[in-house]
């Protein structure tokens, strides 16, 4: 096995976004791929660990840049000011990340008909709207993620099979988002399952989060429990 990695730039209406690409080399031929979709933060070191754990895997994995240029953040305001922007217009967010499928999806050695993607905060409503879109992605899967229906596709037809893993004391995603969710999902004829944990706070696969005060704290079990589901979700969809 010989995991290598690399900066990949792709384009939006000339401006230039920077995921980072993740694969073994030793597969060969075409093979399924796994969008990353990042935390509020902007793609970090975070996205790219799960990156190269996913390639390892037997993946080609995309960490996607949602901001342009690599932007990050370095704290809770500029996280702010970055996500807030794509937050009030859903279309710009919804451009960004099939700018960054379609980036996968011309790679030779990622199968185009096999593609998923998982998002994580804000990112998991980036891959929500993927699949609200009805873009040609197998699965979605949303941990800890923001549920706010996309005022752009306000009656979305899904096809994509959709996993939400959420804490279910997520002071960002109150019980009555979740039933929201739900009923969208249904309404979409989504394949949807939403798992919740008990006694867990937002941003429960983070290990850096410990911010009580501000409901965002990593637990071992959620984030074991959550990545079980994962590979069990992405075994069932990418086959």
């Amino acid at each position: 096995m010989t995991v290598t990695s690399r900066l990949l730039d792709y384009t939006l209406d000339g401006k230039r976004f920077q995921g980072y690409l993740a694969m073994d080399d030793a597969v060969a031929g075409p093979r399924p791929a796994l969008l990353i979709a990042p935390t509020w933060a902007g793609r970090s070191e975070f996205e790219e660990s799960k990156a190269r754990s996913l390639a390892q895997a037997g993946y080609v994995a995309l960490a996607l840049d949602m901001y342009g240029d690599g932007v990050r953040g370095s704290g809770p305001e500029e996280n702010a000011a970055l996500m807030t922007p794509l937050l009030a217009d859903r279309a710009d967010l919804l451009a960004r990340i099939n700018a960054g499928f379609a980036a996968a999806a011309a790679l030779p050695e990622v199968d185009a008909s096999r593609i998923a993607a998982i998002g994580y905060c804000f990112g998991g409503l980036c891959v929500l709207d993927l699949a609200r879109s009805g873009a040609d992605v197998r699965g979605v899967v949303s941990l800890h993620g923001l549920f706010t229906p996309a005022d752009n596709l306000p009656a979305p037809s899904i096809s994509s099979k959709v996993l939400c893993l959420h804490g279910y004391d997520d002071p960002m995603a109150p019980p009555d988002s979740v039933l929201a969710l739900a009923s969208e999902l249904t309404a979409a004829g989504a394949d949807w399952q939403i798992h919740a944990y008990g006694n867990t706070l937002h941003a429960f696969t983070n290990p850096a989060a410990d911010d009580p005060a501000g409901g965002t704290v990593y637990s071992p079990i959620a984030d074991r429990r959550s990545w079980q589901a994962v590979e069990n979700f992405l075994d069932e969809v990418l086959a």
